[in-house]
């Protein structure tokens, strides 16, 4: 039986972060690098991704970057070909790339936020990152797990995969209505679907898959919208960029060995009421 620290020592262990450079996805790359583990950081943005990288060899940790489109079967496949030709193996996958758009000064007015506006287009990008690149990045990483005998999947969720956006809170007083877009919601769960489906079909073959669901997480959100989303959780507050690596670390490591198929919701209290 190992010991409590133990069961989190990511030493000898490979990941690969799929939208590594985001803003919890290079959290996720650092917070596995300090556990041991050699870390790919994918992402379609290369430079941003060498820079995670870069990072993580100031932690004595060898990490790669590379240039990946998840929702691209090839580029994929690459990607999972580099970890195990480079890295020698992989153990770790965080399904972390997504599309989430915000509608602040940089999306406002490019399209609509209204379903019955929505641009068939922009649903259909959300669906091919969101969703066909968990599935696509889940299905390559999968052949070399197998035949290593084990393996982990994390799949980063929301808690709006949970249950729809409370779209008031997007709202802003004197300007025209916004929303959360209907994508997110449906994609994130999907995700969840994608890690149930995962973790029963993979049961008996070593490779744990769960979900992990974070609430709201501060972006230089503007005043009005903090507010209105802290209102509505119980710790009254949006998280901060790093309060989910602890529950990533938890989710990729032996502490969780008994856990495939869960979801575990980090919100602040957001679906407690």
């Amino acid at each position: 039986m190992s010991t409590l620290a133990s069961s989190f020592d990511l030493t000898g262990r490979v990941a690969v972060v799929t939208g590594g450079a985001g803003l919890l996805g290079r959290q996720f790359c650092r917070t596995l690098a300090e556990a041991g583990a050699t870390v790919l950081v994918a992402d379609l943005n290369l430079k941003a991704a060498e820079k995670v990288a870069a990072e993580l060899a100031n932690l004595n940790n060898k990490g790669i970057a590379h240039q990946a489109d998840v929702g691209d079967a090839n580029s994929v496949d690459a990607m999972v070909s580099t970890a195990v030709k480079n890295l020698g193996k992989l153990d770790i996958l965080v399904n972390s790339a997504a599309l989430d758009p915000k509608f602040d000064k940089n999306a406002a007015g490019k399209h609509s936020s209204a379903f019955e506006e929505y641009p068939l287009e922009v649903w259909e990008a959300a669906l091919r990152v969101n969703l066909t690149g968990a599935f696509l990045c889940s299905q390559a990483a999968v052949k070399p797990m197998l035949k290593q005998g084990n393996g982990v999947i994390v799949n980063i969720c929301s808690t709006y995969g949970l249950g729809g956006p409370d779209q008031r809170i997007y709202q802003k007083q004197g300007q025209p209505a916004q929303y959360k877009p209907v994508d997110y919601t449906v994609t994130k769960a999907g995700i969840l679907g994608l890690t149930k489906y995962l973790a029963t079909y993979y049961g008996n073959k070593n490779i744990r898959v769960n979900a992990l669901s974070p609430g709201g997480v501060f972006n230089d959100h503007e005043d009005e919208f903090v507010q209105a989303y802290s209102s509505r959780t119980v710790l009254g507050r949006m998280a901060r960029s790093d309060e989910m690596n602890g529950a990533l670390l938890f989710l990729a490591s032996d502490a969780s060995s008994y856990m495939t198929g869960a979801n575990l919701i980090v919100d602040g209290g957001w679906t407690a009421w």
